[in-house]
């Protein structure tokens, strides 16, 4: 028997748009200082629009599911992708900030359509049954290569042009992820059940079920962190870090402020996730998904309450980049092949879905909760202290999850 192919034109060109799209997601960070010195705009205000973007996205990823399961998946990335340039070039006009949370609604809705939840659907009926866990693993880590060279390109290109310039150069990359749109063919995987349950009754059981309903609570700490250090890390650091040594190695490789050191931070974070999430992928391929998500929480929980607790140096910050890195996105596939294990991968783009709202909701509170007690309090200790505590609930909250298929029903 010819055993099947990890890596496909699909996964390819899964991985590329991924690329694409968390390149520019995550380099937002990057425009919190310049944004608000241009206007002179309180921190909160272009958290706000952040923290607004990251709820659209999560609004927007069932709902590019849907579209995808009903519509096909590349209609649903076009429509995702033309949201997302679009937005990029009104945020580039935006005078107020109002006007720069409504166009981040947008950047939300395209980065929804672009995303993990429609990619990683494609992905994953493609993959055979032995593959699907490493395979979304890949594709995972695609996105944190995006990570990688994201917000250091934000930094180059910030040093040259106006923000509102880069926005425009972001909404020309954007499109480009169109390309890879004829090579994203998946056959279809579902089983006769599967395919004769309707999409009403699969959301219904689902939410009736608390192993359904952890997954999604489980996942709310995991947006608030991310979104919080992607958003605000870079400005905390720029402002709270101990000097670089002019004479050290870092300064050697042109790292010489503290601002490039938080650019460079959130790269690191990018390049230790790359191994970090393939490496969760391989051992979701062994191990019960469940507890290898419990204890990536409780490793999470582990490393923020040391940074915090410990004083700011740029060695703190490396370690902490490359130890919270490890973790960063080992969740996705992870939960993405939880979800597809337990309900099935007929509905999978909608029903991973739902889940990821929980992560954005978290995203959302992490960002706008970090401008809000920036402006109030000149720090982000508490903010990053609830980080802590809601990682230890979700490294609870999983070990109960029932990690058994379901038998589909007839609609």
């Amino acid at each position: 028997m010819t055993k099947a192919p990890l890596f496909t034109p699909v996964l390819i060109a899964g991985c590329a748009i991924l690329l694409l799209n968390f390149a520019l997601r995550a380099s937002f960070g990057m425009f919190q200082i310049p944004i608000g010195e241009e206007f002179g705009w309180p921190r909160a205000e272009f958290s706000l629009a952040i923290a607004i973007q990251n709820l659209a996205w999560g609004i927007g990823q069932p709902l590019f599911g849907a579209v995808a399961e009903r519509f096909g998946d590349r209609k649903a990335i076009i429509g995702g992708a033309i949201l997302y340039a679009l937005g990029l070039v009104l945020s580039s006009y935006a005078m107020t900030p109002l006007e720069m949370q409504l166009y981040e609604v947008l950047v939300g809705f395209g980065i929804a359509g672009t995303g993990f939840g429609v990619v990683l659907a494609v992905v994953g009926r493609a993959s055979s049954p032995e593959n699907r866990s490493l395979a979304l693993g890949i594709a995972t880590a695609a996105g944190s290569a995006g990570q990688v060279v994201g917000a250091p390109l934000a930094e180059i290109l910030l040093q040259s042009f106006p923000w509102q310039t880069v926005f425009l150069i972001f909404a020309a990359i954007i499109m480009a992820t169109l390309l890879a749109l004829p090579f994203l063919r998946s056959p279809e995987m579902a089983t006769r059940q599967e395919l004769e349950e309707s999409l009403g009754t699969v959301l219904k059981r689902a939410f009736t079920d608390p192993s359904y309903i952890m997954i999604f609570l489980g996942f709310f700490s995991c947006g608030y962190q991310l979104a919080f250090i992607t958003a605000h890390f870079p400005a905390f650091v720029t402002e709270m870090c101990g000097p670089i040594d002019p004479n050290g190695p870092l300064a050697a490789m042109g790292i010489e402020t503290t601002s490039a050191l938080g650019a460079v931070a959130i790269a690191v974070i990018g390049l230790a996730n790359i191994v970090g999430t393939i490496t969760a992928g391989m051992l979701g391929k062994k191990y019960t998904k469940k507890y290898l998500l419990a204890g990536v929480y409780t490793a999470r929980t582990i490393v923020a309450a040391l940074f915090i607790l410990l004083p700011m140096t740029p060695t703190t910050v490396l370690l902490f980049s490359l130890s919270m890195g490890a973790l960063w996105l080992a969740t996705v596939p992870l939960t993405s092949g939880l979800v597809a294990h337990i309900y099935g991968l007929r509905y999978m783009g909608t029903l991973y879905g739902f889940v990821f709202l929980s992560h954005q909701i978290g995203g959302f509170l992490g960002v706008w909760l970090g401008g809000k007690m920036y402006d109030l309090t000149g720090g982000y200790t508490l903010v990053w202290w609830i980080g802590v505590g809601v990682g230890a609930f979700s490294a609870l909250v999983h070990l109960p999850i029932r990690e058994k298929p379901w038998a589909p029903q007839a609609a």
